[in-house]
């Protein structure tokens, strides 16, 4: 299950003081940026400049700027701001969804945040409240996928739609606009979207033969495979 927690009233979890990070390590973190956003355009999640990506380091954000495409980005282009959204860095203004991210990092423990107009996942998102367990990937982002009810784009409202569609979990649908995902870093972020993408589309394969009804797991069946997860891999 995603692991949730309240920053305290400075932004920061309690017991959290990071100092500010090296110039070196931002602009790391700032390439890495970059190329998971050239990611999702290139992999067809977005269209243009649609969709946008941050990553926490420290108590600073860095985020995709607002209509930029990201094959324009340069190192020079960095845009960073603090957790109560005051911009710290660059002169680029910040994508207009930061009401968004913000709201994820104040409220889990993400590092990382990615989101996408993913053509099957919005199909998904305007026909069911929650994508129906087709796969037993659902356990990867904490169960069964919820919609958030539709807001206009950019206002808190969406950014409180998703915080409760997200609750102890890693990803949800936003009704009639795309995808929302989080991880501890850029690439579990992205692979985890990119996971919703695909259980969408499976969704929608088996569901367009006339007659036939896709077979469903269970919950108990998804908890199974989430507990199995757990020692999945090489353990480093």
């Amino acid at each position: 299950m995603a692991e949730q927690r309240r920053d305290t009233g400075d932004g920061r979890g309690a017991g959290e003081r990071d100092a500010p990070p090296a110039r070196e390590v931002l602009e790391r973190a700032w390439d890495e940026l970059v190329a998971t956003a050239r990611r999702t355009a290139a992999e067809g999640l977005v269209v243009g400049t649609s969709g946008n990506v941050s990553v926490r380091v420290g108590d600073t954000v860095l985020v995709t700027p607002s209509g930029v495409p990201y094959d324009r980005l340069a190192p020079g282009d960095l845009c960073g701001v603090a957790l109560d959204g005051r911009q710290v860095l660059g002169s680029l203004v910040p994508t207009s969804e930061l009401p968004m991210h913000l709201a994820v990092y104040r409220a889990t423990d993400a590092r990382a945040v990615v989101h996408t107009h993913a053509v099957h996942a919005t199909a998904v998102s305007t026909l069911v409240t929650e994508l129906p367990l087709i796969h037993y990937m659902a356990a990867a982002l904490g169960g069964p996928v919820r919609v958030a009810p539709y807001a206009t784009y950019g206002t808190e409202k969406l950014a409180e739609n998703m915080l409760r569609a997200l609750r102890d979990r890693t990803a949800c649908l936003l009704q009639n606009h795309g995808t929302l995902t989080y991880g501890a870093t850029l690439p579990q972020a992205y692979d985890r979207t990119a996971q919703l993408e695909w259980m969408c589309r499976l969704w929608l394969t088996a569901s367009s033969l006339p007659g036939h009804t896709p077979t469903l797991l269970t919950p108990e069946q998804v908890t199974e495979v989430a507990e199995r997860l757990e020692g999945y891999g090489q353990g480093r």
